[in-house]
């Protein structure tokens, strides 16, 4: 580029220095350059060559580090990866400043096209569920098999833990809710989220917690943390007003892939009653309940949600991917755990 030229500048390269993202053990973070967003992937060598892709996606306020634990049950079966959504985890905000679930669609299937990866198994959790029901409904040719955890889709009566949530997208309140808690700590923050999040908020240990804690420190330093999560709010509740071909209802209907369910009886944030509804809407669907389980079960039990998605590859005619320490054990715990549909 010539001195005379002016480069355009992008989210990405304007952000203010903070502590390091934590890296856990046996895994690896690199940063990917799409056209308007840039992100970040966390993944973990694969044991063996030739294993299957799968993507993992994240909901609101969380990060590519809640796929970990699942991530780490499912070497050996899977070559992973999982996104941080832009705004989120180490990602930088999208340059367009859109947070709308078609936007974080838009960018998951940027890095799956630009990655070559795909067709993929595709996992989502909450908001990460609702932006994979919308790639796997426009564009089939992406994804293997979806596997939803208590996936973001639209509910008549909302789960009173979900209000704050839907607030939040209101605009004003975020700044309001900014003044009100500046003086909580990143401790009590987690606490509360903990509270929210986990059917049994004792399963944390004080590890995780302290890591969780760190990780909060971090992003309450960036300046776009509040607006990421409130645009991502308002673009939640958007598309739950959407209705037509664009409705997130209609678009699993569209769902092509076979499609894991899993719902928590102790979820406080999406209603374990739509787990009827989402197991009837998705074509080819199995239903795995958790009764204990919150709205994290990838977080809480990664070992039954490993088993059932190994049941599921063995269902959809994949079982030739999985290696012989992984056909074992999880799957017959998955299914005790739950209810197939």
């Amino acid at each position: 580029m010539s001195s005379t030229e002016s480069p355009s500048v992008s989210a990405a390269s304007v952000l203010p220095r903070v502590a390091p993202v934590r890296v856990g053990e046996g895994e690896r973070l690199r940063c990917v350059n799409l056209p308007g967003v840039t992100l970040s992937v966390r993944s973990r060598p694969p044991v063996r060559e030739g294993l299957p892709p799968a993507l993992y996606v994240h909901g609101l306020g969380g990060s590519s580090q809640n796929w970990s634990a699942l991530m780490a049950e499912l070497d050996g079966v899977v070559d992973g990866e999982a996104v941080d959504l832009p705004g989120f985890g180490d990602s930088p905000p999208p340059d367009d400043g859109d947070y709308s679930v078609t936007g974080h669609a838009r960018a998951v299937i940027r890095h799956l096209d630009a990655s070559g990866r795909g067709p993929v198994h595709l996992f989502g959790n909450s908001l990460g569920g609702a932006v994979a029901t919308r790639v796997a409904a426009v564009r089939p040719d992406l994804v293997r098999t979806l596997t939803l955890v208590s996936p973001a889709l639209p509910e008549l009566r909302i789960q009173r833990g979900a209000v704050p949530t839907g607030l939040l997208g209101v605009p004003g309140v975020a700044a309001l809710f900014t003044r009100i808690t500046r003086k909580w700590t990143a401790e009590q923050r987690v606490r509360g989220v903990t509270a929210l999040c986990y059917g049994d908020p004792g399963r944390v240990s004080a590890e995780a917690f302290q890591h969780a804690v760190e990780e909060l420190e971090r992003r309450l330093q960036l300046p776009y943390f509040w607006d990421a999560m409130a645009r991502s709010a308002r673009g939640i509740v958007n598309a739950y007003t959407l209705g037509g071909q664009h409705g997130l209802w209609r678009q699993a209907e569209r769902v092509l892939a076979p499609t894991l369910l899993i719902y928590g009886g102790r979820d406080q944030l999406v209603g374990f009653r739509m787990a009827g509804k989402a197991a009837r809407s998705f074509r080819d669907s199995r239903l795995l309940s958790l009764p204990d389980a919150g709205h994290v079960a990838m977080m809480e039990y990664p070992d039954v949600v490993a088993g059932a998605f190994r049941e599921l590859l063995a269902q959809a005619g994949e079982s030739g991917t999985i290696d012989a320490e992984g056909s074992t054990g999880g799957g017959r715990r998955a299914t005790a755990a739950g209810t197939e549909s």
